[in-house]
């Protein structure tokens, strides 16, 4: 398997990552190429295209060994089940796959071609194996069964939100913020109201705690 891009995104680490693609449409990430695959002939035609599918690495969660089942968190992290019935990022391959919406496409940068995409669930840095485009008339199923994780797809948090701190991140980022804040970065089984959570996020750390289903954001601190 070859490397041919690595995503920029404003998320450092994994906690606050949204759990599926898609789930923040707001987000934005930018898609590098590696030198050897900075060649504008090879995106001819995306254009055409709305979405796209992006494999990657878990270049995070790679392990020698693996477990025929995990402990999604959704779940409470008390409940096993299958390994290959989640999308848990411990698996034998660790290799993910998310479909974005495509923003903007630069064919002409210093880096050479850059993708611009919204929806992403991927760390800054993360490795990027291939891209393909999403093909509606094939790749939707709107009729399709969701198993145990449609129970909790309409899951939100109402997020207080000081304007003071608010103003502390950058206009274009709040709404991406609030998504990623409104879909409860937190393990289920944290239920804590007095804990100060800590989500990394465009540079800056946002402190919040939660209280039923209540997210207050009580600081915000740049990141060295």
């Amino acid at each position: 398997m070859k490397i041919i891009a690595r995503i920029h995104s404003d998320f450092p680490e994994k906690f606050g990552i949204p759990r599926q693609s898609g789930l923040v449409p707001d987000t934005r990430a930018r898609i590098v190429f590696e030198p050897e695959y900075r060649n504008p002939d090879a995106l001819r035609g995306i254009e055409g295209y709305s979405h796209l599918w992006l494999i990657w690495s878990f270049s995070r969660a790679e392990r020698d060994t693996w477990s025929p089942t995990v402990r999604p968190p959704r779940l409470g992290g008390n409940t096993r089940v299958g390994v290959f019935a989640t999308r848990s990022p411990f698996r034998p391959n660790a290799i993910g796959l998310s479909s974005v919406t495509l923003e903007k496409i630069e064919l002409s940068t210093p880096e050479g071609p850059v993708l611009t995409v919204g929806g992403a669930d991927l760390m800054d840095g993360t490795p990027i194996f291939d891209i393909k485009p999403y093909l509606p008339h094939v790749d939707s199923h709107p009729d399709a069964r969701g198993g145990f994780a449609a129970e909790k797809a309409g899951y939100r948090l109402s997020v207080i939100f000081p304007p003071a701190l608010l103003q502390q991140i950058e206009e274009e980022k709040r709404e991406a913020l609030r998504g990623v804040l409104e879909n409860d970065p937190r393990p289920s089984y944290q239920s804590d109201p007095d804990r100060v959570y800590g989500v990394a996020f465009a540079g800056k750390n946002v402190k919040f705690t939660v209280d039923g289903g209540v997210l207050t954001v009580r600081g915000i601190e740049s990141i060295q």
